[in-house]
């Protein structure tokens, strides 16, 4: 049940340096004391905030353990007494396998972790290389509500979203790396116009808040754009932080739309699930058939 009913979400847009990870810590640390002097009540980083992104043989090295004996993760706990944050790192587990990673933190506690669920390995990607996949996905409870997170190429798939949507979210916390592909007639690069009209797709979707945080600066050829923005369940934009600037934009968030946009427009109401299991199900089946 939510408790709260105006939510205040700051969108840190940094560009971490790469590899560098306590460099990044208070960087974190600076940006979150700017978002609480602002009256946020959350702060979402982008992607591999704490690593940077092009890490590949970094991997290892930057690995972290979100726990209060971590001499960074301790840190970011004792900050998360104040205010909630989303934080992007690399997770080791006891396998000694890596991946990309986002923590949800509160009152000095882990809440959730999520591990990216798809690794792009195409054109300027090389995920797959380097880290293993996630292959879980789960809303969780907040003092703010119920929320779920994905981390980049998560949202480019319709299923993420929709389970989560399904789980419960009705916060939707996307955290990105995304650099910059592309241009069009309107001189605006393709692959923002591309992702700021996903993000707002989804909000629509799902008449449900969404977040993005996108990180910028240049990385090994790459340049990150930023453009961080938050969407309302109406998808109607309610803030955007500016392309390729570090800074916090601070959002303003109703939780009261939600009942707003949901009696006007039901359709999570009227969502059959049992249909879609039932015809997945059926998909499933054929495809075991065929590969037989």
């Amino acid at each position: 049940m939510i408790e709260i009913m105006k939510l205040r979400i700051a969108l840190a847009q940094i560009n971490p340096h790469l590899g560098d990870v306590p460099r990044n810590l208070q960087k974190h640390l600076s940006l979150i004391e700017t978002a609480k002097s602002q009256g946020a009540d959350l702060v979402v980083f982008p992607e591999l905030s704490l690593t940077g992104y092009v890490l590949q043989d970094l991997v290892s090295t930057v690995a972290l353990a979100p726990q209060k004996e971590d001499a960074i993760f301790g840190q970011l706990l004792e900050a998360s007494q104040s205010i909630d944050l989303a934080v992007g790192f690399v997770e080791e587990d006891s396998r000694h396998r890596f991946f990309i990673a986002a923590a949800y933190l509160s009152g000095g506690e882990v809440v959730h972790i999520h591990h990216k669920l798809y690794l792009p390995t195409y054109g300027l990607f090389d995920e797959g290389r380097f880290f293993a996949w996630g292959d879980s996905i789960s809303a969780f409870d907040t003092r703010f509500g119920r929320v779920g997170m994905l981390i980049c190429e998560d949202f480019w798939h319709a299923s993420p979203p929709y389970l989560l949507w399904l789980d419960g979210a009705d916060l939707f916390l996307f955290m990105s790396a995304s650099p910059g592909r592309g241009l069009s007639a309107a001189l605006k690069l393709e692959s923002a116009r591309w992702v700021e009209q996903l993000v707002q797709a989804y909000a629509n979707l799902f008449t449900a808040f969404v977040v993005h945080a996108n990180r910028v600066g240049y990385e090994d050829g790459l340049h990150f754009w930023g453009g961080s923005a938050a969407f309302d369940p109406d998808g109607v934009l309610l803030a955007q932080a500016p392309y390729f600037d570090e800074g916090v934009t601070v959002a303003e968030l109703d939780l009261h739309q939600l009942h707003r946009t949901r009696a006007r427009l039901p359709l999570l109401r009227d969502e059959r699930t049992a249909l879609v299991q039932r015809e997945l199900d059926r998909i499933l089946k054929r495809a075991s058939q065929a590969n037989r």
